[in-house]
């Protein structure tokens, strides 16, 4: 398993639904992790002098190196590399859409960031590996991300109004309901939600949900309460939605290594994903 030395933000960054954390992994030898699912759209930077970072989507085959932005996962990405050093950086979908544009969604896939942003983000790499510190490479992404920010288009109020009300609910809520309340039709919210969000309501609502249950298995809290607290039926329908998601049981989410860090990285997760 890594050793990981993990350097987070010294002040919040001034970017609602963006959260910052750099990784380096003090233990030789290759890495190999499963990413599990997040409501967040992730990129990760390469800021170290070993081998390139990887990325692999197992559904596809599809393997990326060097900096890439990953969708929000289904559970078959893979991530590693040799003396691993990196900038990771989550987006919320909404903010994601901004930023990316029309390449927002990115749902279940893994891209290069220079598909996205071309020669800018090439740039934006050799700013931050010659960064002399963390707070250097925090200033130069945030500068980058509020660049694109100013240009770009977001979504709908409505459709950024249903996430917000998806996350405060914990993925506990029903699209009827929700549709009524952002003032739209099911028919609306549904194909509007999918197209810039990249996932229907009702899936991003079983994403969030997962979230929730899968944090707090790797706290430790047995599968039955996890169940219980986060909404499911019983535990076979955790059961099932963490093997839908992961591809792997809620024994094996509970000991992940891509979540094990993630009280330390990413204390302010829930805050980060609402805006």
């Amino acid at each position: 398993m890594p050793a990981w030395e993990i350097a987070t933000p010294a002040r919040p960054l001034r970017l609602p639904g963006v959260g910052m954390a750099g990784f380096v992994d003090r233990e030789p030898g290759p890495i190999d992790l499963r990413v599990v699912p997040h409501p967040a759209v992730t990129v990760v930077v390469d800021v170290g002098a070993g081998d390139e970072l990887y990325a692999v989507d197992e559904a596809s085959g599809r393997r990326q190196r060097g900096t890439v932005v990953a969708g929000l996962a289904h559970g078959s990405v893979r991530g590693g590399g040799w003396e691993v050093a990196c900038l990771q950086v989550r987006l919320s979908p909404t903010v994601a859409h901004q930023v990316f544009g029309a390449a927002a969604p990115l749902a279940g896939s893994v891209v290069a960031l220079e598909d996205l942003w071309g020669r800018d983000a090439v740039r934006t790499q050799e700013r931050l590996q010659a960064a002399g510190s963390w707070e250097e490479r925090f200033a130069v992404a945030e500068a980058a991300l509020a660049r694109r920010l100013e240009v770009g288009r977001p979504v709908d109020p409505e459709v950024g109004e249903a996430w917000r009300r998806i996350v405060a609910a914990r993925g506990q809520v029903r699209v009827e309901e929700l549709a009524a309340e952002v003032g739209w039709g099911r028919k609306r919210l549904w194909s509007r939600f999918r197209a810039q969000v990249g996932l229907t309501p009702k899936r991003a609502a079983q994403l969030v949900r997962f979230d929730a249950a899968a944090h707090r298995l790797a706290a430790g809290h047995p599968p039955a309460l996890v169940a219980a607290e986060t909404g499911y039926a019983d535990q076979s329908h955790l059961h099932r939605e963490v093997v839908a998601f992961t591809g792997v049981t809620p024994r094996a989410v509970a000991g992940a290594p891509w979540l094990a860090v993630d009280d330390v990285a990413w204390a302010g997760r829930r805050e980060l994903v609402t805006a």
